[in-house]
């Protein structure tokens, strides 16, 4: 068989041309594609963590309010880390 990229005689069998490198046969995979999280997922979820931290801040003493915080700091958190690991 000949190679489809330079035209070298090579083997049957052959995976790669030993001349130019260029593969025998199309790929089997799709390549890799390093995906990114969602922008606007992941700053709504740091303005949560951020706003609950500050209620938290804010407020004196341990009232129903550091609760609501807390609360809506690990929404906040939880909303970036689904942006995060989220599959698309």
């Amino acid at each position: 068989m000949r190679c489809r990229s330079c035209g070298t005689e090579i083997a049957e069998k052959a995976l790669i041309c030993f001349r130019c490198g260029a593969a025998t046969t199309d790929p089997v995979r799709r390549p890799y594609v390093k995906k990114t999280p969602s922008l606007p997922l992941t700053l709504f979820g740091l303005l949560l963590t951020g706003a609950g931290i500050a209620v938290a801040v804010v407020t004196p003493g341990v009232t129903p309010v550091d609760a609501a915080a807390a609360g809506i700091a690990a929404v906040g958190l939880g909303t970036m880390g689904a942006a995060f690991f989220r599959k698309r």
